[in-house]
């Protein structure tokens, strides 16, 4: 087996133990070199690709390589790769699907909390000597506790469910949306409800999204679905930033749609300076918290991921049936 690992070496080495891999194994590590050319040069032989989330592998890409059977994304996104294009030469593509959903979970908790109590704006003002002035700011503008919010889940996946748990232990209201209806006993361990989406976004005080990129809902969340929401309300991404359209969430934010957003990505990935998301009005930027898309990139997800990458391709190389198969 040849394996063209697109991602950092030292994170491979870090999180995979590479002495449990048998030693006819080649890998050849590109980092993240995204030129087609270089990577054909590099390793147009191989079998599988293991590759970064944001790594992009393009149609030209799985054409050249005659021998690849396999795609496997590190993480749990899988949009970067072509997946028509591997469908097409019968290629399996596999995410990681539930790994990091623990993770993801914390961090969800995190960020509602962060923007609730003005977290990042608080620790500036309290840093440029302004504890007083932001202290009584924010008393008379009234701070929401978070177990007095009903929460909205849209996705109820590995991470929606843990998500819910930890909201049912903060004692909130929590209902979710979904194409498919869990079955009465997980609604009740969730301590979640199902309602419609319209519902859901009219009623809920935080909103949290938790399903995967497809082309049916990129720009999922819209203008139309935030004049549904109320103003008071806030939105949490921690899945991809694709799913929610951003000039409209700017707008929002800048016309008082919606009081605040915790976001844990934005679209395109990596961010570079000249994107919108970045330079809104001082009074809407105050409105976002952002982390640097690290949800889910805690060691015990890292350790697991890899883990699961090396059994699929195991299983590739052996005949046996993969996991986490995502296309056809």
């Amino acid at each position: 087996m040849k394996i063209l690992i697109m991602l950092l070496k030292t994170r491979v080495e870090r999180f995979s133990d590479l002495e449990q891999l048998p030693k006819d194994w080649e890998l050849v590590f590109a980092e993240f070199e995204n030129n087609t050319a270089k990577l054909l040069q590099i390793a147009a032989d191989a079998d599988v690709i293991f590759a970064d989330v944001i790594q992009p592998v393009s149609a030209d890409l799985i054409q050249a390589m005659p021998n690849l059977k396999l795609i496997h994304s590190e993480g749990v996104g899988y949009n970067n790769i072509d997946i028509e294009a591997a469908n097409k030469r019968g290629i399996y593509v596999c995410n990681n699907a539930g790994a990091n959903s623990k993770s993801v979970a914390e961090h969800t908790i995190m960020l509602m909390l962060a923007v609730l109590r003005h977290l990042v704006e608080g620790d500036f003002m309290v840093r440029s000597g302004r504890q007083l002035e932001s202290k009584s700011n924010w008393i008379n503008e009234e701070i929401t506790e978070l177990y007095s919010c009903k929460v909205g889940i849209l996705g109820m996946g590995a991470i929606g469910k843990e998500t819910a748990k930890r909201l049912k232990a903060f004692g909130c209201e929590v209902s979710y949306y979904n194409p498919f209806r869990l079955s009465l006993e997980e609604e009740k361990e969730y301590g979640a409800a199902y309602q419609p989406l319209d519902e859901i976004l009219k009623e809920s005080d935080i909103v949290s999204l938790h399903f995967p990129v497809t082309p049916e809902n990129m720009n999922f969340i819209d203008k139309e679905k935030f004049s549904m929401m109320k103003k008071s309300a806030i939105l949490i991404n921690t899945a991809r930033g694709e799913i929610i359209n951003q000039e409209d969430l700017i707008y929002a934010i800048e016309n008082g749609m919606i009081v605040g957003a915790g976001l844990d990505a934005l679209a395109p990935e990596p961010v570079t300076m000249d994107n919108s998301a970045l330079h809104l009005s001082k009074k809407a930027s105050r409105k976002i918290t952002f982390s640097p898309h690290i949800a889910g990139a805690t060691k015990n997800a890292f350790i697991t991921m890899h883990r699961c990458v090396w059994e699929n391709v195991k299983a590739l190389n052996e005949g046996r049936p993969l996991k986490n198969v995502v296309n056809r």
